[in-house]
């Protein structure tokens, strides 16, 4: 409480920034994002709860911060934010060249191939963090998902109440495809390559009889693809992107099983 509490009082005056106080409460919420003893988002019973102070804390992370010279090897790198480190003792798989942030954390089990991950993002153990995938800041990745070759986790620090974007356990997110804006991928979803998903993109189930619409989620077990509906604007009728949603994904116990039979059923490209 202590800490929340001078996170935002300073939230409300930047000139403590100055105090070392302030500074040493800033730097500990970070060393406790990076080591997954707190959480920018939490899951709470079907919700998700939103730590905003420890966001502010982020946001206010930089400012305290000096840009510095970071010497990998023979890479340099210039910038106010360390690189995560000791990878081995937390039992994760590093290839080069993935990067993570210091303030991010991974469990033990996640595997990065060359990918990126933000300053106060999660990720759950068992998960595939494929080449060229980003995980923006803030961005909450479950247990057991893999996120394909160039998947975009867009970032969120501010406004503040914004919810990160989400992927829950057990998804498979497609190559390429995009998340943002805070978008919520619930359990077990399979979304297909190239799906763009904004919180304004219309997110259509046309595996019933009835088109059922969402915005910001989708629900879990969905088979996503992308698709695109016509659009009246002043100047003439245009396609504009959607995603569909052509099915589910079957329960089981094997997830891989489950995974590839959707894959195979509804033909979605990954």
């Amino acid at each position: 409480m202590e800490l929340q509490q001078t996170i935002e009082a300073a939230w409300e005056n930047r000139e403590m920034l100055k105090e070392e106080n302030v500074q040493s409460a800033i730097l500990e919420v970070i060393e406790k994002l990076d080591k997954g003893l707190l959480r920018v988002a939490e899951p709470v019973d079907d919700q998700w709860k939103v730590n905003n102070w420890v966001k502010k804390a982020v946001v206010l992370y930089f400012p305290i911060s000096k840009m510095q010279t970071i010497e990998v090897g023979p890479f340099e790198f210039h910038d106010k934010i360390p690189l995560k480190k000791d990878y081995a003792s937390q039992g994760v798989r590093v290839v080069p060249h993935a990067i993570a942030r210091h303030g991010s954390f991974l469990e033990k089990g996640v595997i990065m191939m060359p990918s990126y991950v933000n300053v106060g993002a999660w990720v759950g153990s068992g998960t595939m963090i494929d080449t060229w995938a980003t995980v923006g800041s803030c961005g909450q990745i479950g247990r057991n998902v893999h996120l394909s070759g160039g998947v975009g986790i867009g970032g969120v620090l501010e406004p503040l109440q914004a919810t990160p974007t989400i992927v829950e356990d057990d998804c498979f997110i497609g190559s390429r495809s995009i998340i943002v804006e805070g978008v919520r991928i619930r359990k077990e979803a399979v979304i297909g390559a190239g799906v763009t998903l904004t919180k304004s993109t219309h997110i259509i189930d046309v595996s019933g009889t009835e088109p059922i619409k969402y915005k910001g989620e989708v629900p879990e077990r969905s088979v996503v693809i992308p698709g695109s509906y016509s659009k009246e604007f002043s100047a003439g009728t245009y396609n504009v992107n959607c995603a569909l949603i052509i099915g589910k994904r079957k329960e089981s116990t094997d997830k891989k099983v489950s995974l590839n039979d959707a894959l195979r059923e509804h033909n979605v490209a990954v």
